[in-house]
């Protein structure tokens, strides 16, 4: 059997799922249905947004299933009815089991991470933050407990030391996308040996992958310069690393989109802020300083540093906190 016989159902919701989606349709793959998240407002305003992977199905003719609760009778009655061989799940939530186990093949999911490393739902931000110089994306069969299931195929990317989230996000959603289509094809056919992830090594420091709230976001300057800036790549563009620059006038909060590290001895304060005018801006961490190369004042558009320091001439009057 190949992979291209069989009724696909696909569950995803942002860009990232939507590579996925679009490989198995450009390859020729017989996708019967799409599950993504109910159309949400949004914005100022708060008109009703749709869903990346919506927008790409419908524009494919795809019939669109938007449950608000995945046990909902109605919306089981017609996930079954589409008949599915398999589930694919690329960035979608948690499925219930009778969701899971519905297709007669079962249900496989992509993940941003070297499973079982980076369980949960924020995999590419963590493997940068933590300083990592590998991480790829896997497919792995589901089962009840999140991201644990056996895995089937793994492909693995170098983490560049100025490599953005943004960045490596564009990279594996092609890696990933490929993944896809080699799991299906392999599924078709039999061709594979699920691993058990209990039977890997597992660095505890890096076994779950959190959500990232703002507070995970805040820059503590009494880090060292190099675990600042991971932070800074590990959220650069969104939801971007910030610190409040603050005067004995006022304070303003500031996203930082890109810096470099110089280590140098110092008698600075961390957060404290030298400049010129001109050419530079850099806050003092633990063991040096952080070169600001990219950021954007609250209520501001986001700017390079020199242009920010031709409207920001007074920087050193103020403090990073």
């Amino acid at each position: 059997m190949s992979g291209k016989d069989l009724r696909i159902v696909f569950m995803g919701t942002p860009e990232f799922a939507v590579a996925s989606l679009k490989a198995l349709i450009d390859n020729g793959y017989n996708v019967v249905g799409v599950v993504t998240a109910p159309d949400r407002p949004s914005g100022r305003g708060q008109k009703l947004h749709q869903s990346d992977v919506k927008i790409f199905a419908e524009g494919c003719g795809l019939p669109v299933l938007q449950p608000e609760k995945l046990k909902d009778e109605n919306f089981l009655h017609d996930l079954k009815a589409l008949n599915a061989d398999i589930q694919i799940i690329v960035a979608f939530r948690m499925l219930p089991e009778v969701v899971w186990k519905m297709p007669v093949m079962g249900t496989f999911n992509l993940h941003g991470s070297l499973l079982p490393h980076y369980r949960g739902a924020a995999p590419l931000n963590w493997a940068i933050i933590n300083g990592d110089h590998e991480t790829g994306v896997t497919t792995f069969l589901l089962k009840q407990e999140i991201d644990t299931g056996n895995i089937l195929f793994q492909e693995k990317i170098q983490i560049g030391p100025e490599m953005t989230i943004g960045e490596l996000h564009d990279a594996l959603m092609i890696i990933g996308a490929n993944l896809v289509l080699k799991t299906v094809d392999a599924l078709a056919d039999g061709n594979f040996v699920p691993q058990s992830q209990e039977s890997l090594t597992i660095d505890p420091e890096r076994l779950h992958a959190p959500k990232i709230f703002k507070e995970s976001c805040k820059i503590d300057w009494i880090k060292t310069g190099i675990v600042i800036n991971n932070l800074i790549r590990g959220l650069s563009p969104y939801p971007a690393a910030w610190t409040n620059f603050q005067s004995s006038e006022t304070e303003s909060g500031v996203k930082i989109f890109k810096a470099s590290v110089e280590q140098a001895d110092h008698q600075c304060k961390p957060g404290d802020i030298s400049t010129d005018s001109k050419k530079y801006l850099k806050i003092a961490c633990s063991d040096g300083y952080l070169h600001i190369l990219d950021l954007q004042l609250a209520g501001k558009k986001r700017m390079e540093i020199k242009e920010f320091l031709r409207g920001f001439p007074n920087a050193a009057k103020y403090r990073a906190i």
